[in-house]
């Protein structure tokens, strides 16, 4: 018996005794192998947070990519924000939006295959949307030139931003972003650039642009989509927000064109390019197509004619501004045309210059006169005087006489100096030829207002006979 009770107490007092140890590795146990909030995986400090998902740098490096794609996910609700509802949840996806751009600015490898798809979901969610009708911009003052400011840009401008990140980064390649960046998503893209919001067509080319050098197998498919916004503007709406940003990011297309050029690039110019000239809005994208002019006649010296030719059948009547952008974009290609091409247009270029010279529209006759001021224009039209000098001397002498303008006048005297000096015996020649048919022409005149006197005092005559006849 004393032994049982022995064995008994030695059991007791071992079984307290484990107990001890347990409840003491029980008390040790939530310090030591509790972890730290930054140990925590992105789910727990979600649950912790109210939902709300943590910052990027607040996880382990294994969770981040599961959470920047939770993050992107979170981005593709779209807000009203023609209310003033939901405030708290607008700014909280601003950001987030704001933390992703800096994320993948600075973070290798961020853009994953597995958020490709993701990113490209996100950035079509908030962009690509109905554009408001330019009638509905403008309401009851159609010649308003104010831009309407998209109120969504708090979060359009850091979903461009951080697609342009998306697009120039290194981690990113084409050959596997093609399958989510596609024809179809560059089409939607190309509508968005006749938004009224200038700030959202800076961003829309500087992306467009991008994506045109990296993806080699978008290039033909983004070149037929701005043509066909240019078809739009010739043949169907003559107004579009965005033909002066396509026109540059055209401008650096044309730039890196290989020689000699392709025949669809040349159709590409006489279909679209320079039908340009004849819409109504010219005047908000005239310098850029003129750069374009300038680029393609600088890859292909013939096509100087073919540019110069149209614009001459194209030349707006009636219209003084258009007139002188025409005048300006005149002079910019003539620069870079050759004597060859020069001599093919000259006869139907000077009749047209002629006839600006003596334009009772004082802006139209003094730009046409400042032609002269290009040293490069005086050689050409000096080189090929003898059929230049007898189309230009009888309107500049008319002016000379007649123009009621004092700066068109003495521009005019000027000009005749100048070709006097260039060639005393044919100016001569020319002006002889133009007193004589200035004074034949007087004479025909003085004969046309002579036989309409007499049929006037005819009329006068037998109106008085049959007056009296009558009384």
């Amino acid at each position: 018996m004393k032994l049982i009770q022995q064995v008994k107490r030695r059991m007791g007092s071992g079984n307290s005794s484990d107990d001890k140890k347990q409840a003491d590795s029980k008390k040790k146990s939530p310090a030591s192998s509790a972890p730290t909030k930054r140990q925590q995986s992105a789910d727990e400090m979600a649950a912790n947070n109210n939902g709300i998902l943590p910052k990027l740098n607040e996880v382990p490096l294994s969770e981040r990519t599961a959470l920047f794609r939770r993050k992107i996910i979170d981005c593709q609700t779209v807000y009203n924000f023609s209310k003033d509802t939901q405030q708290q949840e607008k700014e909280a996806k601003r950001q987030t939006l704001l933390e992703m751009v800096e994320y993948v600015n600075n973070t290798r490898n961020a853009f994953q295959e597995s958020v490709m798809q993701e990113v490209v979901n996100m950035v079509a969610a908030n962009i690509f949307r109905s554009l408001p009708r330019r009638d509905d911009l403008r309401g009851d003052d159609p010649d308003d030139e104010e831009p309407n400011l998209e109120k969504s840009w708090p979060h359009l401008q850091f979903v461009y931003e951080f697609f342009l990140r998306f697009v120039v980064s290194n981690d990113v390649d084409p050959k596997v972003a093609k399958k989510f960046v596609d024809q179809t998503f560059m089409l939607k893209w190309l509508e968005l650039f006749d938004t009224d919001d200038p700030r959202e067509r800076d961003y829309l080319k500087t992306v467009l642009h991008r994506v045109y050098g990296k993806f080699m197998s978008l290039r033909s498919f983004i070149r037929r989509g701005i043509q066909h916004t240019f078809f739009k503007v010739i043949y169907e709406s003559e107004y579009h927000s965005g033909v002066s940003e396509l026109l540059e990011i055209l401008g650096s297309i044309i730039s890196g064109f290989a020689l000699p050029l392709k025949e669809e690039h040349k159709d590409f110019l006489t279909k679209a390019l320079i039908p340009l000239h004849k819409v109504r809005s010219l005047g908000s994208f005239h310098q850029q197509l003129s750069y374009c002019m300038g680029q393609y006649v600088d890859k292909d010296l013939s096509l100087a004619y073919d540019v110069i030719a149209s614009m001459l059948r194209f030349w707006p009547v009636g219209t003084t501004s258009k007139q002188v952008i025409f005048l300006n974009m005149l002079e910019e290609t003539l620069e870079l045309t050759q004597p060859p091409e020069f001599l093919k247009m000259q006869e139907m270029l000077f009749r047209r210059i002629g006839s600006c010279i003596s334009s009772p529209q004082f802006q139209v006759a003094e730009r046409t006169l400042f032609l002269w001021n290009n040293d490069y224009l005086v050689k050409l039209i000096n080189q090929h005087r003898a059929g230049i000098f007898p189309m230009i001397i009888g309107p500049l002498y008319v002016n000379s006489q007649s123009h009621w303008n004092q700066a068109v006048h003495g521009l005019s005297f000027s000009v005749l100096k100048l070709l006097m000096d260039a060639d005393a015996s044919l100016f001569e020649t020319c002006t002889t030829k133009q007193r004589q048919e200035t004074s034949e022409e007087e004479g025909k005149e003085g004969a046309r207002k002579g036989k309409w006197k007499q049929l006037a005092d005819n009329i006068d005559e037998k109106l008085g006979k049959g007056s009296s006849v009558c009384c």
